[in-house]
This record gives C-alpha cells, structure tokens and sequence, in this order.
C-alpha cells in the first residue's frame, strides 16, 4: 500500500485515495484507441491496475477510432503495448488472458451518428456479457476540435445518463489541453456540461495522479513539524521547475499554436503551486480541496504589463547538444516556422496576495531540452534570525531547503547545515532523503493508474474544476497577448543549458538564485 494509502486508509470522506477500494465493473470507451496515449499510458496503467488487483473482474474497455481493428489484432497490439510500457513487467499470461477478455474494439468516426449506433448496440452486449449494467466512462483521447461532437452523439444516442435521475453512472474523462486562452477554456467547457453535469466532467493532468503530488497533501496537513512554519514568517521563496530534455519530438505543430506557458504552466505547474499554496481544507473530499485551490488561483497578483522584465522571461533554445549528442535548435525542428517567436522556456516570478503567503514570491521555469528532465519543488526557509557563528571563520551557513520531487525518483529531501567531525568548529550542508523506491521497495503507481481508478470510484478531487481551469487561464491571458502583439524575440538559448541568461537576472536583484538541480 503507498504511503498515501496509509495514513488516509481510515478517512471516509476520501475513499479515492484508499487503493485498495475495488470500484463496480463498467465499460470505459476510449475515443482514439489507435493513438499513441492509448498505447503508451491507457492500456498499460489499465493492465498493472488489474495485475494488483484493483479492476473488477468485469471491468471492459472498448477501443473507439478510424483503424481498422478486429478484437483481436486489438488484443495483440495492446498485449504488445503493455510488453513495453506497463509498470508491471513482464506481462503475465495469467493475468493478461484475464484482462484481455474484456477488451473490444469498434471501429467508427467521431462525426458520422451512425457509427455511435452501432457503438450503443456493442455496449449494450458488453453489459450482458460482463455484467456492466450500464455504468459507462468515456476517455476523449481526441484533440479538442472533436469533442463537440463526440458529446452531441453520445448525448443524441441516450448513451448519457443524468446523476440526478438515479440509475447507473456516465463520467467523461477529458485530455489537457483545456482550450489555449480563457475564450476556448469557456467554450469548451460550455460544450461538455450540454450534455454532461459538470460532476461527471474529470479533466485529466496527469500530474496529480504523480504519488509525490498527492503526499504534499499528506507531508502537510498530516504532520505536526512543517504546517507551523509553512508561511511568509519562515519561507523566503519557493521554486517549481519542469524541465525536460526533449524537443518537440515531432509536434512541431502542435508546440507552435502552444508554446511552454500553455503547455506546461498553465496546467502542471499552476496545479503545484495551488497544492503548495493552498490552506487546509475542511474536509478530504473533492469540492472542499479544490476550493482552496481556486482560492489561490484568484489570489494571483497581476502581471505589470508594462515592465514584464521583472517577472516574466521567455526563451527559445537554439542548436546545441544533450548528454554530448548534438541537436538542432527549435526553428529548425520540423512543421515550426523559422522565423518562430513560440516561447519553449519560460521562467516566471509570481506573487500569491494572501495573509499567508504576501511577499513570498514564488518563482516558476519550465522549458525543453535544458540539461535534464526533472520536476522539482524547492521551498527555502529564511536563515536563521541570529547567526550564532557569524565571527568563526570556517561556518558558512546555508539555506535550509525542503526539496519534493515529483519526476524522476520520486521523493522527499531535507537540506540543513551540519557540523564537521573534528576539534574545530567547521559547517557544511546534508540532506535526509527520502525516495519511494527505497523506503517501500518498488516504485510507486504510474500517474494514469491512479486517475483511472480515481474515475472509476467516481473521486473527483485529482482532477481539475470547470473554474479551476478558467481562473488559471484568466491570469495568464494578459501575459500571451502581450507576449503573441510584441514584436520582441523570445531569449536564444543554447540546447542543453538551463535557459537564457535573463531568467537568472530575474532573481539577481532579491539576492536569490535557482537551485541547481
């Protein structure tokens, strides 16, 4: 059991976060089962859910797309997707002839009405054969364009069916991106409560299903040592960083209508500053903890348009090399204009104007192919209010620093100075670790497993608000019209690096400085 698991295990009020909860079988339909998501993380994390156990041995999952798939050549490519990519390998043939049993595929187009006919005849033998009783989920692994009229159809047919009406469950799970402005969030959601109740909507980040996202829930609010000082008294600044190695490994096109802010900050990394951030709710239940992460989102102060300098810097790296193996820089990259200003760093200082948090600033960069992939959250504590040995020579003392991280090797870190042995008296840093790996001896649930699960129960708490989502975008929407009417480049930054020299410039003049990473 995860360490989540165990302290909540005992909480009613968040049965979601209780793994072992085994949620009544229904049929999940996946919209664009032949893409790369259903390969890669849906079917994997469906496969090492039922190899620990936690699907009901009637749960089904039907592929929904334009190839054209046989059951069977479903069942084969997706044993060889799990071969590959699940948590729990090798597959096992037990298991997998098991899981496989519930596994169909119907070959359609979102927009023609008669494909979803025949859609609703196959569901329907689906509930005789495994006992669904009508409790459906349907998964838009689609871009947005189709969502409208996925929804329209499922709605057209009766294959939705109303909470408040009683009678077996419909839930939608819906991929990011949640528009690209405030404008597109809107109408989007404006299109899924038509035929949906905003408590059957769950938007997807995959982030929140990471084990390290979800325990910053329980290192705070579960233990006595760090809510006392987790205020503007005791820390001096908070950073988030979410850097990846990779370019746009050929979505070019995709990245160019997108850019880094839209891409990752708008969603991941706003997403762990609201739980970072975030007073303690009243209950573990899903609307008391996203209100407190709404509140947050409103109590972001403004940009100053008029001096973005101060707090905002974007970038685009240029040619360079990762790990020694050369790389092209981002206007070279396939399907992307060469004369492209799309931002893919950026580095923000943000201020939340709240009694907890006024003039702790917190300070955000993402980017692509910087030196390594990692997300990580630094919270630095104030130094001490009197240095005891500020007149010995050889005592330098350092920031304390709780480090959380979230990707790769998942884990918790504490930073404090130590006296070196000796008859001296001589400091130096250490850190008290803690991996998940380690301490419980296998590596903690994939991030969709979670979320699928999550779905299944019904818990919405991992998943983001229909007001969550507007919030976020109402604050960023001022900073890209000004960034997409400038006629200024993004900073150059050299592949491989840690962004443009400007993002460092933007901490220089509060005496801070990014931790290295």
């Amino acid at each position: 059991m995860t360490a989540v698991a165990n302290v909540l295990e005992t909480n009613p009020l968040r049965e979601g976060l209780d793994q072992e909860r085994i949620p009544d079988p229904s049929v999940l339909v996946i919209f664009g089962a032949s893409g790369d998501l259903t390969r890669r993380k849906l079917i994997p994390s469906l496969y090492s859910l039922a190899s620990d156990g936690l699907l009901p041995s009637g749960q089904a999952i039907v592929g929904f797309g334009k190839t054209e798939f046989p059951d069977q050549d479903f069942r084969i490519a997706m044993r060889e997707a799990c071969d590959r990519f699940a948590r729990r390998r090798p597959t096992e043939d037990a298991i997998w002839n098991n899981f496989a049993q519930g596994l169909f595929y119907v070959q359609g187009d979102f927009t023609k009405p008669d494909d979803y006919v025949r859609l609703k005849e196959r569901l329907a033998g689906i509930d005789q054969q495994r006992g669904t009783a009508g409790r459906r989920i349907y998964y838009y692994a689609v871009p947005p364009q189709f969502f409208p009229a996925i929804s329209q159809s499922l709605g057209k047919e009766g294959m939705v069916t109303d909470p408040e009406a009683g009678g077996p469950f419909t839930r939608v799970i819906i991929e990011k991106p949640f528009g690209r402005d405030l404008a597109t969030a809107k109408e989007l959601n404006r299109v899924a409560v038509m035929t949906f109740r905003e408590r059957q909507v769950f938007r997807i980040d995959h982030y929140l299903g990471k084990e390290t996202v979800q325990n910053l829930l329980v290192l705070r609010f579960a233990n006595g040592i760090f809510e006392p000082f987790w205020n503007r008294q005791y820390i001096d600044h908070v950073q988030v960083t979410v850097a990846e190695s990779i370019g746009v490994e050929g979505r070019g096109g995709y990245f160019e209508s997108s850019g880094i802010v839209r891409d990752i900050i708008q969603n991941h990394a706003l997403q762990l500053v609201s739980l970072i951030a975030m007073e303690p709710p009243v209950a573990f239940e899903a609307d008391s903890v996203r209100d407190e992460k709404v509140k947050v989102l409103k109590a972001l102060r403004e940009f100053p348009l008029d001096n973005l300098a101060d707090t905002a810097i974007r970038g685009q790296y240029g040619a360079g090399s990762i790990m020694g193996d050369p790389v092209i820089g981002y206007q070279a990259e396939d399907s992307v204009d060469p004369a492209s200003r799309t931002e893919t760093f950026a580095a923000l200082k943000m201020y939340i104007d709240n009694w907890r948090w006024a003039g702790v600033p917190f300070l955000i960069r993402a980017g692509k192919r910087l030196p390594k992939r990692v997300t990580d959250i630094s919270i630095q504590f104030r130094p001490a209010p009197y240095p005891l040995f500020r007149k010995v020579s050889r005592v330098t003392t350092h920031p304390n620093v709780l480090a959380i991280r979230i990707q790769p090797d998942e884990g918790i870190s504490l930073k404090f100075d130590s006296k070196v042995p000796g008859p001296t008296v001589k400091t130096h840093p250490v850190t008290m670790e803690f991996r998940y790996a380690t301490s419980f001896g296998a590596e903690p649930p994939e991030a969709y497993e979670r979320l699928l699960l999550d779905t299944m129960i019904g818990d919405s708490t991992l998943f983001a608000r229909r007001d969550e989502v507007e919030t976020a975008w109402a604050w960023l929407d001022p900073l890209l019209r000004r960034w997409e009417t400038s006629a200024d480049q993004p900073f150059s930054y050299e592949a491989g690096t840690w962004g443009p020299g400007e993002a460092d410039q933007l901490l220089v003049p509060d005496g801070r400085a990014w931790r290295r990473l």
